[in-house]
């Protein structure tokens, strides 16, 4: 029982910086972006593609962020100035990335089995291999946890924030709310894709519909990480959205373990949120009626 800690920390902290940048787009924008989906396979494609050429792991993985930096911004793009409803926009963009990516690789496929990754030195020690690489994803989710805790709190971070908040606002002060938009839909999709650049050369190979389900499977981690840590600063909820991909891939590694088949993994998931969702509004309901009987 006690090896499913190790495999579920390996995979919370990888899925951790795609929950960051999901929790940059629903919470910091209020931007229900579904581009993810189609950017998490992004990343995997263009870190594979270019490792499985020759090209350095590290160059790939950089490339990775760059372009689902712009995957987002198009997005963003097609929401601000061709108006086009946001959440019609993640769709649209998500749905063409599929082709894209397949266009990036050229098959569904890429396997990376014996080709090096940024993986390979760490397979190499004499340690086992969970250790080396547990450390690097911590060390890479720390580094972007701090680094997106520090933007959010500079000027232009700070009218990011307020974009989400209070759109309106905020363009009365003279910010350029659209541009705002679209760099805060690139950031988070560069997060998003740098999660799975890492992964597919974690894991060993980048597949097309490695992204599916990528959206709902975030939302669970944000909801499950707010639910053990209040998010009352930006501090505290990339640190819950942390802890919540951790806690996330931990029930459902349990979950498997106890018998749940692979294939009802999603519908898992889905059930998941939904429950989260419905117990506050449930119970918010019925404080409702209880005031207004009077107890």
């Amino acid at each position: 029982m006690l090896n499913i800690v190790p495999i579920s920390l390996e995979q919370g902290l990888a899925y951790a910086l795609a929950a960051i940048g999901i929790a940059l787009a629903f919470r910091i924008l209020s931007f229900p972006d579904l581009t993810v989906d189609g950017s998490f396979p992004l990343g995997g494609a263009v870190a594979a593609r270019l490792i499985f050429e020759g090209a350095n792991p590290v160059l790939a993985s950089l490339a990775a962020i760059v372009a689902g930096f712009l995957a987002g911004c198009l997005t963003g793009f097609f929401a601000t100035k061709f108006k086009i409803n946001s959440l019609l926009s993640g769709i649209l963009m998500m749905t063409m990335l599929y082709s894209i990516n397949l266009r990036v690789m050229g098959r569904a496929n890429i396997p990376l089995i014996t080709t090096p990754t940024i993986f390979t030195p760490m397979e190499n020690m004499e340690i086992s291999r969970d250790i080396p690489v547990i450390a690097f994803f911590f060390l890479v989710v720390l580094l972007c946890k701090i680094g997106i805790d520090l933007f959010l709190h500079t000027e232009y971070g700070l009218a990011v924030r307020a974009t989400g908040d209070n759109e309106q606002m905020i363009r009365s002060l003279g910010v350029n709310t659209d541009a705002a938009t679209i760099f805060g839909l690139g950031l988070s999709n560069a997060f998003v894709a740098l999660s799975g650049a890492l992964i597919a050369q974690d894991q060993g190979f980048s597949d097309v519909g490695m992204g599916i389900g990528l959206i709902v499977a975030g939302l669970a981690s944000i909801i499950i990480g707010e639910a053990l840590i209040k998010p009352k600063t930006v501090f505290r909820l990339t640190l819950a959205v942390v802890v919540g991909s951790i806690v996330y891939r931990l029930i459902i590694a349990f979950g498997m373990r106890i018998g749940l088949a692979p294939t009802d993994l999603k519908l898992a998931t889905g059930v998941m949120v939904v429950i989260a969702l419905a117990v506050p509004a449930l119970r918010s309901a019925k404080e409702k009626k209880m005031k207004l009987r009077g107890v």
